[in-house]
């Protein structure tokens, strides 16, 4: 399937206005980083308490936060369910004070709503030292991710395409993390899960344009190397295109009606995708690109 034939666009010849597009958001992420004085990690890394409850009757967020600044727990993440009464509550342990926090909170709330019966359906701890290994694990999760795809492109095309995927990578996610950074939103195992799935997804496209550049090697020869790699990107942009398009609107699905509980991993999906398809087209192309400039191979052969 073909929208765009006989495309022609000159895509090697906007490198320069999209680097200078990536550093900015790369740059701000940092920044935006940094003021925050790290990233933002939820009790899935620093350790807290999860509680699951159900009320009897629909009940307002604003008036379970209010209830749960009498326990000075104000910094709490409160969350629904949407089409049910079933809320989730988020906190330090820290914060927790004195006596039993999930007793203190139910025993709150059936003082402010006496009208409303609560019925617990999970209650869990995470402390900070495992909220530390968490953490350590999911970077070290992604880190092999990433040496794995390393050495498969290499393998399958050249090493000078395996160096580009990763840098393209490593853009997709510094990116993704900035935004979340500069929204205030908290990196959660949820949200690790989304940027490995990321990870995944912008490989897979680097991988098919790759594939169209190494086949168009051996049919269009006689083409300078910049050229070819343009021709084959013109060749692979409606296939590139509708696959992320598909994408996109199951991602724009999940996040309008798949409710809060899952709505940070779907938003880290859509920046994701839109970035691992942009990365695979002005990242990866350009630097394979003037790796063969540099150190022209294909020539020499």
């Amino acid at each position: 399937m073909q929208i765009f034939r006989n495309l022609n666009w000159d895509f090697l010849g906007k490198t320069k206005i999209c680097f200078t597009i990536s550093g900015v958001l790369i740059l701000a992420g940092i920044i935006s980083i940094l003021l925050h004085g790290g990233l933002q990690y939820n009790i899935d890394f620093t350790g807290g308490r999860f509680i699951e409850f159900k009320a009897s009757e629909p009940i307002a967020i604003l008036d379970i936060r209010n209830a749960l600044k009498d326990l000075g727990l104000a910094e709490s993440e409160v969350q629904s369910v949407q089409g049910s009464n079933i809320f989730y509550i988020r906190t330090l342990n820290e914060m927790s004070g004195e006596g039993d926090l999930t007793k203190l909170i139910l025993e709150n709330f059936r003082e402010k709503f006496p009208q409303i019966s609560f019925t617990l359906l999970r209650d869990e701890t995470v402390g900070p030292k495992i909220g530390e290994e968490l953490r350590s694990k999911a970077l070290w999760a992604v880190l092999i991710a990433m040496v794995g795809i390393l050495i498969y492109v290499t393998f399958r095309f050249k090493f000078r395409f395996a160096v580009a995927a990763i840098i393209a990578l490593i853009h997709d996610v510094l990116i993704t993390v900035g935004i979340f950074s500069m929204m205030g939103k908290e990196i959660s195992l949820s949200i690790v899960a989304a940027l490995l799935t990321i990870v995944g997804y912008s490989i897979n496209d680097t991988i098919v344009i790759s594939d169209r550049i190494r086949e168009n090697t051996r049919i269009l020869y006689r083409e300078k190397f910049d050229a070819l790699v343009n021709i084959s990107l013109n060749q692979s942009f409606s296939r590139t295109i509708i696959t992320s398009l598909v994408v996109l609107i199951v991602l724009l699905a999940i996040f309008f009606f798949g409710g809060p509980v899952i709505r940070d991993f779907s938003l880290t999906l859509i920046i994701g995708s839109i970035v691992g398809t942009y990365s695979s087209i002005y990242v990866v192309s350009p630097i394979v690109v003037g790796w063969e400039k540099k150190f022209p191979k294909r020539l020499k052969k």
